[in-house]
């Protein structure tokens, strides 16, 4: 049997973009009704920050624009209307406390994304929301005055909805793009979802034999036809190539231009970026001068971690038991080049399933910037994740959550 009931505002998803709409919407005064298709709400806002919710980052709206690139003026309205200091207020009088690292990077002061996910949830509770959970929707279907919400059990009749299911990354958490296929029935476009913030492969092997090996601070460089990147952060080695906060940063880059194993992407990597090759020669000649019966091998390992200088090594065709004062300037070129300018061709980005964010989704073209509702279907709104828009690492992408997720909350039921 299934259950009919109405509601001024249906929202799609109780991820972060979906209960913010939520706490905005009731804060109208509106009744509001949110779907879940998990048994709790926000399960993917769990994992952010690696458990402790990287919950937004330092930065002027103007700021937050640039960082998103091209996409960033779509959301140039949003940003100014819900900023990363308005969202700090508004978990402040949740009573959430926040801090801020020297990153820019903004966490709860209790390092739990647990905290988060609560603070939305009680919020929601007394404003009056009402949550269906493990509920997943069917069909979404616009009749005269109203929307047709449908599951196997429930059939609920909205005057507006808002849809913030999310992209495609982890789907444990159940982002698997069905908010997608909503979207599509209406008519929208949907950029071909992409991995983005997401650890890439190499063609080499060697990567593997280093697999769990962290490098602080590294400068990441390539270039695409006319187009140049450059990143610099910590590097992870891999099972299968390089992960880390630049790696990811530089796979938001390349993922659209990504080639094959036949076509590599050639990318050059500075492993010791804080320091010039003409820095890294002094220290050199100064080990050798003071130390010439050490092994070369034991030299590299003075530059990068150990374990990563023996693998290196073994990629310079020099003898393992060469002395210090048996390198000659040629070798000793030969060993500041693969530190400066190590080279790695990336045939792919690791699967979506495993990306950070999703790249693509619903066309921004077609989102009404100044409220987040459809240009397409009236009384239809998009937040979060679903939308073709993607920032850096750092806060970024929730504070794109919440800030469309509040505006179209706001908007729903100012258009009712």
């Amino acid at each position: 049997m299934v259950c009919e009931e109405r509601t001024r505002v249906c929202i799609i998803g109780a991820g972060p973009a979906g209960m913010m709409a939520a706490i905005f919407s009731a804060k109208t005064g509106a009744r509001t009704m949110v779907v879940e298709a998990n048994k709790s709400p926000g399960q993917k806002l769990l994992l952010t920050g690696a458990g402790r919710c990287n919950l937004t980052h330092k930065a002027a709206p103007n700021e937050l624009v640039r960082a998103f690139g091209a996409k960033g003026r779509f959301l140039s309205f949003c940003f100014h209307r819900f900023s990363p200091e308005h969202i700090r207020d508004f978990f402040a009088r949740l009573g959430l406390k926040t801090k801020l690292e020297k990153s820019g990077c903004v966490f709860p002061v209790s390092d739990r994304s647990g905290d988060v996910r609560d603070a939305l949830w009680v919020e929601a509770k007394r404003l009056d929301v009402r949550f269906i959970l493990s509920e997943k929707i069917q069909s979404v279907t616009k009749h005269t005055e109203h929307f047709a919400v449908r599951s196997t059990t429930q059939k609920i009749l909205a005057e507006k909805v808002i849809i913030g299911t999310g992209g495609m990354s982890y789907p444990d958490t159940g982002s698997i793009g069905d908010g997608y296929k909503f979207a599509r029935h209406f008519g929208h476009t949907i950029i071909e979802p992409r991995a983005s913030l997401v650890p890439l492969v190499t063609q080499e092997n060697w990567p593997s034999k280093l697999s769990g090996t962290t490098i602080d601070n590294v400068k990441i460089i390539t270039s695409v036809g006319r187009k140049k990147f450059a990143v610099t952060g910590a590097m992870l080695f891999t099972h299968d190539g390089i992960g880390g906060p630049a790696v990811l940063e530089l796979s938001r880059f390349v993922t659209d231009f990504l080639p094959s194993e036949k076509n590599p992407l050639n990318i050059i990597i500075d492993l010791v970026a804080a320091s010039s090759e003409a820095e890294l020669e002094r220290k050199i000649l100064r080990q050798i001068n003071e130390h010439p019966k050490k092994t070369v091998a034991n030299i590299l390992a003075e530059i990068v971690p150990r374990r990563a200088a023996l693998v290196l090594f073994g990629q310079l065709d020099i003898p393992e038991n060469l002395f210090a004062n048996q390198l000659n300037k040629d070798l000793r070129r030969k060993m500041l080049r693969l530190v400066k300018a190590l080279p790695l061709s990336i045939i792919r980005t690791r699967p979506i399933t495993e990306a950070t964010v999703t790249r693509g989704g619903v066309s921004f073209a077609e989102i009404e910037p100044k409220t987040m509702e459809s240009k397409i279907c009236p009384g239809l709104f998009f937040a979060g994740e679903m939308i073709d828009v993607d920032g850096p690492c750092g806060g970024y992408n929730l504070q794109m959550c919440w800030s469309t997720g509040a505006l179209a909350g706001l908007s729903a039921e100012q258009k009712v």
